[in-house]
C-alpha cells in the first residue's frame, strides 16, 4: 500500500508498484500480490448468526430468575410447576428470536448493493475482472456510471467527474486532474484521487491502484465504526434495573417471611415452600413475554411501512430519542441539483421554480435572458432526446430548468448544430462551444465567474457596454449567491461570422449573468422537523458540506431560523479544541444546530459528546462517512436504496423507501410501545405484588394458604398476561408526539407510578385477605374452599385491575383501555381458561380447583369489586400524591 499517493508523481508510484502506466500489472504477478494483499474486501461484521440470536433472547435477568424458580420448583418435586416455568421461557425466547430473524432476512435482502465488478488493464490488454481481485498497482478504467474499487491515484482524465458524497457528504460531483498535490492536502482536497465506493459521473479516466481492501478509506472509515462502542438501549438499560431491582426484592421477602414463619414455629420446609410461593409470585412471569410481543408488534408495523427494524428493542429506543444528528445530502435534501437563482443585468430571481410560468412570458423576450438559456442549453454535453440521471448534476439542472420554462432542449440542439467544442477543463474550469446559425456562427460559454469574467470584453448589462464598470458588482452578486451555499456558473456568448477555432473561441466573449444552483430541501421534511420540535426532539445537522449550503439547506427545512445565532452554525476546523474539552464545563457546542465541513471521526466525537451529556443520539445517514457514527448512536438509521453497504450494515433501523419521513413514524411507535410497556408494567408488578402481600400476611397471621405456588403461576400466566397484553396493544396517546422524551436515564416507572403499584397491589391484597378472614373466621369453610375463594377473588381482582390504569385525569368509563377492545377480549378469555381448568378433571387437580356454590363465588366476585372500589377511592380521593 502506497502513502500520499495524492502528493507523488504518476510515474514514481507506477516505479513503486511496479507497474506500467500504459500496460498495468503483468498477469503472472497477480496471483503473488493476491496472496500478499489479499482479496479487495472489506472485513464486515455480517449479519448475526442464528444461533447468536437465540442466545441473546436468553441474556435478561427475569429470564435467569425463571431457571432458578424452575430448578427449585423441581427440587421440591413440584415437575408440573417447573414444566410449566420452562414453557413461559421456551414461549419468550422463541417470539424474540423469530422476530429478530425476520429482520435479519429483511436485511439480507437489501444488502449487496455496487458494481461487483471492474474492467483493468493488465499485459496491456483490457480486461473484465471482479473487484474482489484487484490488487495495488491494477489500472483500473474508469466510465460513467462505475463505482470506483478501490482508492487510486489518476494517470489520464478526460472530463472526469466524481460524485463523492457517500465519502465528503459534498453533493456536487468533483472534477478530477492528474497533477500532484501539496503534501497537507485533505482528503475532501485530492482531486488527483478516486476513492472505493464513490461514483463516476462523466467523463472517462484511468488509474493506479494504490490501496485495496481494508486499507482504503472506506475500510479504514469501517474499521473505526468497528471500534466505536455501542451503547446498550435505553429499554434494555431499564428492563435489566427493573429486574435487578426484582431480584432483590423477591429475595428479600422470601427470606423475610421464611425467616419469621421459622422463628414463629412454623415448619422450616413449609416456610422454605413457602418461600418458593413467595419468589414465583415476585416474578413477573409475564414481563419477557408481553415486552417481547409489544415490541414485535411495533417491529411489524413499521416494516408495513418500509422501516426495518433489526433488534427490537431499537423500536423504543426511537422513542425515547431527544437527539437526531442528520446527514444533509440526500436525507433532507433530494440528491440532485437545482436552479435556485438567476442574476442577469439588474434582474435577480430567487427560488425561480416558485414562480408562476407566466412570469418567464416576458423575460424569455429579454435578449440576455434568452441567450443565458440557449448558453445553458446548447453548451451542454447532457443528450436531451436520453436524458441520463447520472449525468453531470449541473448540466442536468440546466436542461431540466429550460424545460421548466418551455423549451425545447432537443429542438434547439437539432437548430444548431455543434460545430466546435472546448471540453471543460479543470484547470481554465470553464468550457465553451460553437454553433452554425444562419449567416454565421454563435459562441457559448459556461465557467466559473473567476475564469469566464476575465475573458468577456463587454456585458449586456445595459446595451452591451465594457464590462470593466461592471466587474466589481458583478463579484458582489457572485459572492452574495456563493455565501447563501449556491454553487455559481456564469454564462458568456460572442457572435462570429466565421468558424471559430480553439485558438480563439474564448476572445472577445460578451458577459451574459451568472446561475446559482443547489440541491434542494425536500419538500416534506420541513413538517416533520417542526412535529420533531413539538416533541421536544432536537434535530442537528453534521455535514461535510460548505457552511453556507448547510446554512441555506437548514434554514429551508426548519432547523434554523432566519435570525439565528451564529453559535449556532460550527465548522469543523473548530470543533477538534471544544471536543478535546467535552468532559469539561464547555456547553456550547449543546446550543448548536449545524455541524459543516466535519470527518467521520468528528462526527463520531459529536455523537459521544451529546451521550455523555445525558441524551439519547438517534443518527440518519447513509454514506460510508457515516458508519462510525451510526455505530456509535443509541439508533443508527441508514437509507435502504441509496445507502452504502457499510452503512446499512452497522445500523438498527432502515428506510427501506429513503424517507426522512419514515423517522417520524418510528418515534411515535417507539413512544406508544413505551407508554404501553409502561402501563403493563404497573400492572403485571401490581398484580404481583398482590399476591405477595397476600400470601405474606396469611403466612404472618396463620390463616388458611390463599393461594398455592401452582395457582400464583396460573395467574401469573393467564390473568396477568392475556390484559398486559391487552395493554400493549394499545395505540396510544393522541398529543404523544406533542410531549417531551421520558428522561434517558430515568427508570421504566418513576416515584408515581411505584404509588400506582403499592397502592392497586395493596387494594387487592386486602381484598383476598378479607375473604380468607371472613370465609375462615365467620363462614368457617374448609382449608381447600377457602383456598379457592382465594384464588377466585384474586383472578376477577386482577382482571378489574387493569381498569385502574387510565390517567387519573381521564374519565374511567370511557378512556383508551375501555375502548380498547384487545382488553375486553382479554378478560374474557382469561374467564374461559380459568373456566375451563375447573371444568378439566386433570387441571382441576394440578390446581387443586374444584367447583363453589354460586353464594361462595358470589362473594369473590363481591371482594374482587371492593379492591377496584377501594383502589379508585385512593386514586380518586388522593389521599397519595399522583401524577400519571
Amino acid at each position: 500500500m502506497l502513502q500520499n499517493a495524492f502528493f507523488t508523481p504518476v510515474q514514481d508510484i507506477s516505479a513503486h508498484l511496479g507497474s506500467d502506466l500504459e500496460r498495468g500489472l503483468d498477469k503472472e504477478c497477480i496471483p503473488e500480490r493476491l496472496q500478499k494483499y489479499g482479496p479487495n474486501q472489506i472485513p464486515e461484521q455480517g449479519t448475526k448468526k442464528r444461533w447468536t440470536i437465540f442466545l441473546q433472547q436468553l441474556m435478561d435477568p427475569i429470564i435467569y430468575i425463571l431457571f432458578v424458580a424452575a430448578i427449585l420448583a423441581f427440587i421440591f418435586s413440584d415437575k408440573l410447576e417447573s414444566a410449566a416455568i420452562l414453557f413461559v421461557i421456551l414461549i419468550s425466547v422463541a417470539i424474540g428470536y423469530f422476530m429478530e430473524l425476520q429482520a435479519v432476512k429483511s436485511l439480507e435482502a437489501l444488502v449487496k448493493m455496487g458494481q461487483a465488478s471492474t474492467h483493468v488493464i493488465r499485459s496491456g490488454q483490457r480486461t473484465h475482472i471482479k473487484a474482489a481481485d484487484i490488487v495495488p498497482g491494477d489500472l483500473i478504467v474508469l466510465s460513467p456510471g462505475d463505482v470506483v474499487p478501490a482508492d487510486a491515484r489518476l494517470t489520464h482524465v478526460d472530463n472526469l467527474l466524481v460524485k463523492e458524497s457517500v465519502l465528503t457528504g459534498e453533493s456536487l460531483a468533483v472534477a478530477k486532474v492528474t497533477e500532484p498535490l501539496p503534501m497537507n492536502t485533505p482528503i475532501t482536497d485530492q482531486i488527483n484521487m478516486v476513492f472505493r465506493g464513490t461514483v463516476i459521473s462523466s467523463g472517462f479516466g484511468k488509474a493506479i491502484v494504490t490501496a485495496s481492501g481494508k486499507h482504503t478509506q472506506l475500510g479504514t472509515i469501517q474499521q473505526m465504526g468497528v471500534d466505536a462502542e455501542k451503547e446498550r438501549t435505553p429499554l434494555e438499560k431499564k428492563l435489566n434495573q427493573l429486574s435487578n431491582w426484582l431480584i432483590g426484592l423477591t429475595l428479600g421477602i422470601a427470606g423475610l417471611i421464611i425467616v419469621i414463619g421459622y422463628f414463629r414455629g412454623n415448619d422450616l420446609f413449609f416456610m422454605i415452600e413457602t418461600g418458593v410461593a413467595l419468589a414465583v409470585a415476585a416474578i413477573p412471569e409475564g414481563l419477557p413475554i408481553v415486552a417481547t410481543i409489544a415490541l414485535a408488534r411495533g417491529m411489524i408495523r413499521l416494516t408495513k411501512k418500509q422501516v426495518i427494524i433489526k433488534k427490537m428493542e431499537a423500536v423504543q429506543t426511537l422513542g425515547a430519542t431527544d437527539i437526531i444528528f442528520t446527514d444533509k445530502t440526500g436525507t433532507l435534501t433530494e440528491d440532485r441539483m437545482m436552479v435556485s437563482a438567476v442574476i442577469f443585468g439588474e434582474t435577480y430571481l430567487d427560488n425561480p421554480y416558485q414562480k408562476e410560468k407566466s412570469h418567464y412570458t416576458s423575460l424569455k423576450n429579454k435578449p440576455v435572458f434568452d441567450k443565458m438559456m440557449m448558453a445553458g442549453i446548447l453548451c451542454n454535453n447532457v443528450d436531451p432526446t436520453a436524458i441520463n440521471e447520472q449525468a453531470d448534476s449541473i448540466e442536468l439542472a440546466l436542461i431540466h430548468f429550460a424545460i421548466h420554462l418551455g423549451y425545447d432542449p432537443k429542438a434547439l440542439k437539432q437548430d444548431n448544430p455543434e460545430n466546435l467544442e472546448l471540453p471543460f477543463d479543470s484547470e481554465i474550469k470553464l468550457m465553451a462551444t460553437a454553433h452554425k446559425k444562419q449567416g454565421g456562427y454563435t459562441v457559448y460559454a459556461k465557467g466559473a465567474f473567476e475564469s469566464l469574467v476575465d475573458l468577456c470584453n463587454f456585458d449586456l448589462y445595459g446595451e452591451g457596454i465594457g464590462l470593466d464598470e461592471h466587474k466589481l458588482l458583478w463579484k458582489q452578486k457572485v459572492d452574495t449567491l456563493a455565501a447563501q451555499g449556491l454553487r455559481t456558473l456564469a454564462f458568456a456568448y460572442k457572435e462570429e461570422e466565421k468558424a471559430p477555432s480553439k485558438d480563439n473561441i474564448l476572445n472577445g466573449l460578451t458577459f451574459l449573468g451568472t446561475i446559482g444552483f443547489l440541491d434542494p430541501a425536500r419538500k416534506d421534511v420541513k413538517a416533520v422537523i417542526d412535529i420533531y420540535k413539538k416533541a421536544g426532539i432536537k434535530v442537528i445537522m453534521v455535514t461535510g458540506d460548505h457552511p453556507g449550503t448547510s446554512k441555506k439547506i437548514a434554514q429551508d427545512v426548519g432547523i434554523l431560523e432566519v435570525n439565528d445565532i451564529p453559535d449556532k452554525i460550527w465548522h469543523g476546523k473548530d470543533l477538534n479544541k471544544s471536543l478535546d474539552g467535552a468532559d469539561g464545563n464547555d456547553l456550547s457546542l449543546l446550543k448548536a444546530s449545524v455541524f459543516a465541513r466535519v470527518g467521520p471521526e468528528q462526527k463520531l466525537n459529536l455523537i459521544g459528546y451529546y451521550q455523555r451529556h445525558g441524551h439519547i443520539v438517534g443518527m440518519i445517514g447513509d454514506g460510508i462517512n457515516d458508519v462510525p457514527a451510526l455505530k456509535k448512536a443509541d439508533i443508527g438509521v441508514a437509507m435502504g436504496i441509496r445507502g452504502a453497504e457499510a452503512a446499512r450494515e452497522v445500523a438498527d433501523v432502515i428506510l427501506k423507501n429513503d424517507k426522512f419521513t419514515a423517522m417520524e413514524l418510528g418515534i411515535r411507535q417507539g413512544r406508544v410501545i413505551f407508554q404501553n410497556i409502561r402501563q403493563f408494567v404497573v400492572y403485571l408488578l401490581s398484580c404481583n405484588l398482590a399476591e405477595i402481600l397476600t400470601v405474606g400476611f396469611a403466612a404472618l397471621l396463620n390463616l388458611p394458604a390463599p393461594l398455592l405456588p401452582l395457582q400464583i403461576l396460573f395467574l401469573n400466566l393467564i390473568t396477568d398476561i392475556f390484559p398486559a397484553l391487552a395493554l400493549g396493544f394499545g395505540k396510544g396517546e393522541k398529543d404523544i408526539m406533542e410531549q417531551p422524551p421520558k428522561r434517558p436515564k430515568g427508570p421504566i416507572l418513576d416515584r408515581n407510578d411505584w404509588n400506582f403499584v403499592v397502592v392497586y397491589g395493596l387494594s387487592i391484597s386486602i381484598a383476598v385477605v378479607g375473604i380468607v378472614a371472613y370465609a375462615d373466621r365467620i363462614l368457617k369453610l374448609s382449608p381447600e374452599t377457602i383456598n379457592n375463594m382465594a384464588f377466585y377473588t384474586l383472578v376477577f381482582a386482577q382482571l378489574l385491575n387493569v381498569f385502574n390504569i387510565p390517567k387519573q385525569k381521564e374519565s374511567f368509563f370511557v378512556n383508551e383501555i375501555t375502548t380498547n377492545l384487545w382488553v375486553w377480549g382479554a378478560i374474557a378469555l382469561s374467564l374461559a381458561l380459568t373456566l375451563g381448568a375447573n371444568l378439566s378433571t386433570h387441571l382441576a387437580a394440578a390446581f387443586s380447583l374444584r367447583m363453589l356454590s354460586l353464594e361462595q363465588l358470589g362473594y369473590s366476585i363481591l371482594f374482587a369489586f371492593g379492591a377496584l372500589l377501594l383502589a379508585q377511592f385512593f386514586k380518586r380521593a388522593r389521599i397519595l400524591y399522583f401524577r400519571s
